[in-house]
């Protein structure tokens, strides 16, 4: 019963992920490019800020991906039994830093969203903006946490396997 219970809930979460990347390529083949030539070539009139930004989003949608499929790989470890692993820590440590890059690229945009917001008086751009960047630094700070927990179980793990 408990394997086949722990079995369901990676089942789960798995769906999870999946459901997670369904929007982000929806958005990545509808919506980005009708923001890059509407929204930010008008606002802006020059073609580097739109490349830019289009630059910006596609590298936060690939650090995205990376961070999902690292989350995908950390359940199949946890299927296999191999959750005190350094490969585990392995792949908190990638989440960590793509969770930073996604926060870092969207505080380089944050100008360029104030710019947008200011000319068509819409305040909620910037709010997104500051959302994403706070949700990307709890997750980068909480994949921290996990993965000095993890690493520290990991070396504890490792040390009763040699006394043993």
């Amino acid at each position: 019963m408990g394997r086949g219970l722990k079995m369901r809930e990676t089942i789960f979460l798995k769906v999870v992920l999946i459901l997670m990347a369904l929007p982000v390529v929806a958005v990545s083949a509808l919506w980005i490019p009708w923001f890059i030539k509407e929204v930010v070539m008008y606002y802006l009139d020059i073609d580097a800020f739109g490349y830019a930004v289009a630059l910006a989003l596609y590298l936060t949608e690939i650090a995205y991906f990376i961070a999902l499929f690292q989350a995908w790989k950390l359940l199949g470890f946890i299927d296999k039994k191999q959750t005190f692993s350094f490969v585990s820590v392995k792949a908190l440590k990638v989440i960590k830093y793509c969770a930073t890059v996604i926060s870092g690229l969207y505080v380089l945009m944050m100008p360029l969203l104030f710019i947008i917001g200011d000319e068509d008086d819409a305040p909620g751009v910037v709010a997104i903006g500051l959302i994403i960047i706070f949700a990307s630094f709890v997750i980068a700070a909480f994949a921290a946490v996990l993965q000095k927990l993890l690493k520290s179980a990991v070396d504890i793990k490792s040390v009763n396997d040699l006394t043993v």
